[in-house]
């Protein structure tokens, strides 16, 4: 080999080559390593010989509002759920009652809850018109086990049981819902909260609460919602209960609260809005949050087929609003197509046709949250099997909201979790009229 002869610039650039070269191959190294250590949903090992977790031992219970936890028993060391998917007539808000799908007599399904290590098996009885599936969503399982009718297992057919059964290795806040003609099976009712508890938590909550969202188009008067509408839902729930139908959320001061938020909404995302306090964001379907990339927030957006949970110390005592904030959402069966009459005088309109149609009344021209008042107080009828769009007596007047509308009622040293009625705030601490007299002497002119 002959012999190559550099200059002081072409060794100094060599070895800058040969510096970056190992530079490079450090880097790739570290990443390589960082793959393998990055953090993954899996927590636990999945052939691990785990004791089973105990409720109120080894975790505090969820609540379900409006809902209800999956039993289960204790089979050779395995814990044994079954779920029955059937019809169900059941009602969304007093007045509104549907024909739907959904399991265990319930629409929405009972919230499942478990531990991670547990090993669990889920029977699934089809007690359908139609073949189904059940898919148990954002879970890390066997392939066999995900429940994708006709992917991963065959369907299961109208008087078939089938059985599920696989380990828990991971935990947060999932779902469960029928993975077979999605948009008419889900658009009927078929979902429900699949809740995994950490085996060795890091922190515990006093009240642990689980929202499912969801969309529904009922026509005033229909028996059944319609699975196939896309744009125009007219009602929108927690658990499946439009407000006024919706059970509060109680706790007591300063208890330190957990909310699991889920959104199995055929169409629309739901900003989750809380008055009255701020919560940090602390985990996704996908896991747990770490501490330090964690957000305040009072308002956290939930995608569709997505889950947020978020934890908040209530040490704000009253009645506290909690709702979707896209404004449509808090109304019953609104009536999107009917002409825009606000600001309309209606009142020679409303006398000629009540010539004709005995009974009639016509909207209020400025406030739409009056429909329901008229309901209410029995001037207005509205269709058989229907709700008024918007509302329900509230302590001071008329509360102008419906659908994904529900209440947090924090209390001082309350020992029962049952509906305490409405707050009573201490003096001078509610809005009211102005008197002349603080309006004189603040210098506002009306």
């Amino acid at each position: 080999m002959g012999k190559i002869n550099l200059s002081r610039r072409d060794a100094l650039t060599v070895a800058g080559l040969a510096v970056a070269g190992a530079g490079l191959t450090a880097g790739q190294a570290a990443a390589q390593g960082s793959r393998q250590e990055f953090h993954h949903a899996r927590t636990v090992d999945p052939g691990g010989n785990y004791p089973l977790g105990v409720p109120g031992e080894h975790y505090t219970p969820v609540i379900t509002p409006n809902g209800t936890t999956l039993p289960f028993k204790v089979v050779g060391g395995v814990k044994v759920f079954h779920l029955v998917a059937e019809e169900v007539e059941h009602e969304f808000a007093p007045g509104l009652k549907a024909t739907c799908w959904g399991f265990n007599g319930r629409v929405h399904g009972p919230t499942i809850e478990a531990v991670e290590g547990d090993r669990i098996r889920i029977y699934v009885t089809n007690r359908l018109r139609a073949p189904t599936s059940i898919h148990w969503h954002g879970l890390i399982l066997p392939s066999g086990m995900d429940g994708v009718g006709g992917l991963s297992q065959p369907l299961i057919q109208p008087g078939e049981t089938f059985r599920y059964e696989f380990p828990l290795v991971q935990h947060g806040t999932h779902m469960y819902h029928s993975h077979h003609d999605e948009m008419t099976q889900m658009a009927l009712g078929m979902m429900g909260m699949f809740i995994i508890h950490p085996r060795r938590p890091t922190r515990r909550v006093d009240r642990d609460f689980a929202l499912m969202l969801s969309t529904w188009k009922v026509r005033p008067g229909a028996a059944r919602p319609d699975p196939n509408e896309m744009t125009d839902f007219n009602i929108l729930t927690f658990n499946a209960k439009a407000f006024p139908g919706t059970e509060p959320m109680v706790v007591r001061q300063n208890q330190r609260v957990r909310m699991r938020v889920a959104n199995l909404s055929a169409m629309d995302h739901h900003p989750f809005h809380l008055h009255g306090h701020t919560f940090q964001v602390v985990g996704t379907d996908g896991g747990e949050i770490p501490e330090a990339a964690r957000w305040p927030e009072a308002t956290i957006l939930v995608p569709v087929g997505s889950a947020r949970t978020i934890e908040f110390v209530a040490d704000n005592p009253g009645d506290w609003a909690v709702h979707c904030h896209m404004t449509h959402h808090v109304m019953n069966q609104m009536g999107h197509d009917l002409e825009n009459m606000v600001g309309v005088d209606q009142s020679k309109f409303s006398g000629l046709v009540g010539d004709l149609v005995p009974g009639y009344m016509a909207m209020d021209g400025n406030d739409m949250a009056a429909h329901g008042k008229h309901v209410e107080m029995g001037h207005m009828r509205i269709p058989e099997n229907a709700i008024p769009m918007v509302g329900a007596p509230g302590p001071f007047d008329h509360i102008g909201m419906g659908g994904m509308f529900t209440l947090l009622k924090v209390r001082p040293g309350i020992t029962s979790f049952e509906d305490p009625g409405w707050y009573q705030a201490p003096e001078n601490t509610t809005a009211r009229a102005a008197r002349t007299d603080e309006l004189e002497k603040d210098g506002i002119n009306i």
